[in-house]
């Protein structure tokens, strides 16, 4: 793999890297078949995006860009932490652990919340999705008001890029029941103060275990 993926360490006051590691690449590539084509690939087009088979190593949550920012804010916020996120194409792409994309919309409808949480991709076995390129592309500073703020909207035309990049090779993936609480948090968030009673059953049975 080349060297233009730098390692970004863990610090209390910045916990995720904004770009792929060396780490973080080679975990991706354990999705391909045939990974070393990959990180080809990715030494060739540092800047292009790149698409990965689901089912293996993962599985990807494809989520409305406000409702899954909310999801992974409550992640952190409230909850264990997320794994790798995505913004692409005014969507937020939550990577999972194999097996979710098909276990979570039956628990959203058993715990009565399927209504309640905008239309989700679960992206899961004989699926692949898009993913950012692996480092950020950097605006030059001529595009931007000196001091201004790069942009940061998921929605933006655009927009392709890791939001918590995956920078280990093992990274803690969440799971069906994990996802479903921050839908549900989500959910409450976005509904306001009313459902707060019927949601507490589902969440404090999540909680509980």
């Amino acid at each position: 793999m080349s060297d233009w993926l730098p390692e970004t360490p863990r610090t209390l006051a910045f916990p995720t890297a904004a770009y792929v590691t060396l780490a973080g690449a080679d975990w991706l590539a354990s999705a391909s078949p045939h990974p070393d084509e990959m990180h080809a690939l990715w030494a060739t087009r540092p800047a292009a995006p790149s698409a990965l088979p689901c089912g293996t190593a993962f599985d990807v949550i494809n989520a409305p860009a406000l409702f899954g920012r909310r999801m992974v804010d409550r992640l952190w916020s409230d909850g264990p932490g997320s794994g790798p996120v995505a913004a692409h194409r005014g969507r937020i792409l939550l990577f999972a652990a194999p097996g979710t994309a098909q276990r979570l919309p039956a628990l959203l409808v058993w715990e009565e919340w399927a209504t309640a949480v905008p239309p989700l991709l679960c992206h899961g076995s004989g699926d692949a999705v898009t993913i950012p390129p692996l480092h950020p592309r950097r605006s030059p500073a001529v595009d931007r008001p000196a001091g201004a703020p790069a942009d940061e909207d998921p929605a933006g035309p655009s927009a392709s890029r890791w939001l918590v990049a995956p920078d280990v090779r093992n990274p803690w993936l969440p799971g069906p029941e994990v996802l479903l609480w921050a839908c549900v948090r989500a959910a409450r968030s976005m509904a306001g103060p009313a459902p707060e009673a019927a949601a507490q059953h589902p969440v404090s049975l999540l909680t509980a275990g």
